[in-house]
């Protein structure tokens, strides 16, 4: 970014951040030392502060996000120094521990430096995805992530529901990799209160830890710092459980409760939806597990729009996302509209790095697992 696009975004960012925090005396003290670190490098550090305070934000400005009620209890790590592959990998596996919280998930961001470190997860948590001779194992989403894993040395035993490791490198250099322990991801069976879906073996790991998007605060890009909120029922039940790009499960659930899956106009799909997500939020509870069904959330979200307007901020959304996938029409946001406009601090889709690993051909030996 340009000094003087930096230094204006770096001055909106302070003004509305100390405000916010009631700091205002401070704010014009600030923004002078940060233009000045900026005349000199090219660039300014967040204080802890700053950096807390505009991932919040950040999060309270997710337009596709109907979580935002609690934007400002996310718990914030500063990992900007960890730049050695060990430490690195442990930041990781802390945050994977403490935001999983034994089921009681803790809304959780862990933010690394700024360039110099980049995870190729789409989440720190996922399942591997392989196409055999026999059809697809796993989730079909994760194909081109599990070859790639297997091209830099990982070994997957091509289950339903195998860990992808995590994988990340460090100034450019080849990626490294780091199994991730099965007592570290807690999961949950999915079974159903009334009918009998054991015979599916489905089951869903805990806390959706996203890990590919870039946060910025104040003009200044953290393109790792892998967050968490928890998970909206529908996002397992009615995608990835049901999705035929991902598990599939639809077909095989509407049988296993005694649909007629002979005609549309029987509406099976819409009954195996409701059934199947029934069987995820009934789960998810009985295992003690953070989950909020799709009614609840967007009532939650109502309650932000009305915070929002008493701090006089404009809640900014993407429709299209806000809507649960399930019933949306039961929804007050389904008969709303909003602007899509974007406002920083901001969460944003970066290229997946690993796309650019497999296009220049690495190889194994070009990575290593310590």
């Amino acid at each position: 970014m340009h000094s003087e696009l930096l230094k204006e975004e770096a001055a909106r960012f302070i003004s509305n951040c100390y405000k916010e925090l009631g700091k205002e005396q401070e704010i014009a003290n600030r923004i002078k030392e940060i233009k000045e670190q900026i005349n000199k490098t090219g660039t300014y550090e967040h204080t802890f502060e700053e950096l807390v305070h505009g991932a919040k934000m950040a999060w309270r400005n997710s337009n596709r996000c109907i979580g935002r009620l609690f934007w400002n209890s996310l718990h914030v790590f500063d990992a900007r120094d960890a730049l050695d592959e060990d430490i690195i990998a442990e930041a990781l596996f802390h945050h994977i521990r403490y935001a999983t919280n034994d089921g009681r998930i803790l809304p959780t961001i862990t933010i690394f430096h700024p360039h110099r470190v980049r995870i190729f997860n789409h989440q720190l948590i996922r399942y591997a995805g392989y196409e055999t001779e026999y059809g697809t194992i796993g989730d079909k989403q994760s194909i081109p992530f599990t070859k790639f894993c297997e091209q830099i040395g990982w070994e997957g035993q091509q289950g339903q529901y195998d860990l992808l490791p995590l994988v990340f490198s460090i100034d450019g250099y080849p990626p490294v990799w780091k199994p991730i322990k099965k007592e570290l991801v807690k999961e949950v069976e999915i079974e159903h209160p009334e009918f009998s879906l054991h015979h599916l073996n489905m089951k869903w790991y805990s806390v959706p830890i996203i890990s590919d998007m870039r946060l910025e605060i104040g003009g200044i890009s953290y393109h790792c710092a892998p967050f968490n909120g928890w998970y909206m029922g529908t996002e397992i039940g009615a995608r990835n459980l049901a999705d035929e790009d991902r598990y599939h499960f639809l077909p095989a659930v509407a049988e296993l409760i005694g649909l007629d899956t002979s005609m549309n106009r029987y509406l099976w799909k819409d009954k195996a939806l409701v059934e199947l997500n029934i069987a995820v939020l009934h789960s998810f509870r009985k295992e003690g597990v953070t989950i909020v069904d799709h009614h609840t959330a967007a009532e939650q979200f109502k309650r932000f729009e009305q915070q929002e307007a008493k701090n006089a901020r404009r809640v900014t959304g993407d429709w299209t996302w806000l809507i649960p996938p399930l019933s949306p029409a039961a929804t007050h946001i389904f008969h709303q509209s909003y602007s899509d406009e974007i406002q920083t601090p901001n969460y944003f889709h970066q290229e997946a790095p690993y796309e650019k690993w497999l296009i220049e051909g690495i190889h194994k030996s070009g990575a290593a697992k310590s």
